[in-house]
C-alpha cells in the first residue's frame, strides 16, 4: 500500500497514448507530478493505491498494464476541484461530455478528468479514456480497461470496508463476478444512503447481470 504519499513501484517507459499536445512526448514521472501538485496527500495515497491494483489486474487477465497505470494515475486528478469547475468542464466541453452534466455531481470528476485528459493532457487512447469517464458509474458494455479501473478503485490497499475482502477475493479469481459484485454493491449502499444513482450504473448493472446469465447457460 502507499502510504507515504509517494507511488510506487510500477513505472512505465512511457505510458500508451499520453505526449504533450505539442505533441513531444510526456515522461510519465512528469504526469505523475502533475497529479500529485493537484490532490490532498490523502487523495494521492489513493490513487497510488489505485494504480498497483489496476497494473495487478491487468497483468492477471491481459490487458496492457501501462495503459492501465496511466488511466489510473488520471482517474481522480480533477476530483477536488470545485463542483461549479467541473460543471464549466463539462458544459464548456459538451460535444465530449455529452450529458454527464445532467449526472449527479458526485461523478462528475470522471468525465471531467477524461474531458481535461484528452484536451489539455494529450491522451489520446480512447481506450484509457474511457476507463477514467466511467470509473466512477461503470456503463453498459464496459471494456476490460473499463473493469479493471473500477474494480482497482474499489479495492485499493487503504480501503476497509466490510465487504472488501470479499471483492478482493473475487478479483483474483473472476474479472467480471468481481465487476458485477462491485456495481452490485455500490447500488445497494448508494439506496441505503439515499442517493441519487446515475443510470449509467443501473444499466451496468443489468447489462453486467445479463451477461452473467449467459455464461451460465452455456456451461449447462
Amino acid at each position: 500500500a502507499c502510504r507515504t504519499g509517494r507511488c510506487r513501484p510500477w513505472r512505465p517507459k512511457l505510458p500508451a497514448g499520453i505526449t504533450y499536445m505539442e505533441g513531444e512526448p510526456m515522461e510519465y514521472s512528469e504526469a505523475e507530478r502533475m497529479v500529485r501538485a493537484a490532490l490532498s496527500k490523502k487523495r494521492y495515497a489513493h490513487t497510488c493505491n489505485v494504480k498497483e491494483a489496476a497494473v495487478k489486474l491487468a497483468q492477471r487477465y491481459g490487458a496492457d498494464p501501462e495503459k492501465a497505470a496511466l488511466a489510473a494515475l488520471l482517474h481522480d486528478a480533477v476530483k477536488e476541484r470545485p463542483k461549479a469547475e467541473l460543471l464549466q468542464i463539462l458544459r464548456g466541453n459538451a460535444i465530449i461530455a455529452g450529458n454527464a452534466a445532467e449526472s449527479p455531481a458526485p461523478v462528475w470528476h470522471g468525465p471531467c478528468a477524461a474531458i481535461m485528459a484528452k484536451t489539455q493532457w494529450g491522451v489520446d487512447d480512447p481506450e484509457v479514456l474511457d476507463a477514467i469517464r466511467y470509473h466512477t458509474t461503470g456503463r453498459a458494455g464496459m471494456t476490460k480497461m473499463d473493469k479493471i479501473l473500477y474494480l482497482a478503485d474499489m479495492i485499493s490497499a487503504e480501503r476497509d470496508y466490510p465487504e472488501v475482502g470479499e471483492l478482493r477475493a473475487l478479483a483474483g479469481e473472476n474479472l467480471d463476478a468481481a465487476v458485477l459484485q462491485a456495481v452490485r454493491y455500490n447500488i445497494r449502499w448508494m439506496e441505503e444512503c439515499g442517493k441519487t444513482i446515475d443510470p449509467l450504473s443501473r444499466e451496468a448493472l443489468e447489462d453486467l447481470e445479463r451477461s452473467a446469465q449467459a455464461q451460465k447457460n452455456t456451461e449447462v
